[in-house]
């Protein structure tokens, strides 16, 4: 499982957003959900802290943190780390902030604590519908960090369920979904399409690289457009299975 897990690295995430639903009809897509509306992806108010680190795949835990319960019914940041740890493979955690509007803009929820606790438990990346903290610090644990801002403080706070379904910035997750995310945000699919994923992935990227270095060898407008139309891949790809 790792060992595909770290070959879907070798894509982007529109790559992986392709295959999975973006052109539904199409041999390399899947169709999962439907493009606009299926909530699979994440919109542009989720920014990524690390890009350099490059594309980051896993299982995903999610879990929502909101503001103190009076009746003291909330769970305890060990038990989400024990989830965590009883994963195998990579987990990506999804943070639902279900704080008042006022609140959750000032909510340095995430910091260096919870960070190192999580890289510990076997947590790859983690990404909030709200800001959290401690960029510098969190740099060198190698995770990464998608938020949607940063602030330097918070107040009480509470941890309200784990492993629900949760939407975060537009994409809806539940607990048998992988993540893969990169500099262009994150999209979600079934644990179950990671072979289907993976394949298609493989096919889709041998595609665009041929279509692109076709277009750069023409000035003919009308060729390109045939090749922007998808004419020429089945003959593309057959001329390169046979290099």
């Amino acid at each position: 499982m790792n060992t595909k897990l770290e070959a879907l690295k070798a894509f982007d995430t529109p790559t992986i957003a392709n295959v999975v639903a973006t052109y539904p009809g199409k041999d390399y897509c899947l169709g999962l959900y439907h493009p606009w509306y299926g909530h699979w992806y994440t919109d542009q108010t989720l920014k990524c802290m690390y890009p350099e680190l490059g594309r980051t795949v896993g299982h995903v835990v999610t879990c929502t943190y909101g503001m103190p319960d009076p009746d003291g019914n909330s769970l305890k940041f060990a038990d989400l780390l024990h989830v965590i740890a009883g994963i195998e493979g990579p987990v990506i955690v999804a943070v639902k902030q279900d704080f008042p509007e006022d609140i959750v803009k000032i909510n340095g929820l995430l910091g260096g604590n919870m960070m190192t606790a999580f890289k510990t438990a076997g947590v790859v990346g983690v990404l909030s519908d709200g800001p959290s903290r401690d960029v510098d610090e969190i740099r060198h644990l190698a995770m990464q960090y998608m938020i949607t801002g940063t602030t330097a403080g918070h107040g009480k706070f509470s941890l309200r369920a784990i492993n629900t379904p949760v939407e975060v910035c537009g994409m809806q997750v539940s607990p048998n979904d992988m993540i893969h995310m990169d500099e262009n945000g994150a999209v979600k699919f079934p644990a179950s399409y990671l072979d289907e994923v993976l394949e298609k992935a493989s096919y889709l990227a041998k595609i665009e690289s041929l279509r692109q270095a076709r277009m750069l060898e023409t000035k003919d407008m009308e060729c390109v457009i045939k090749i922007m139309n998808g004419v020429y891949d089945k003959e593309l790809v057959e001329i390169k299975e046979a290099a």
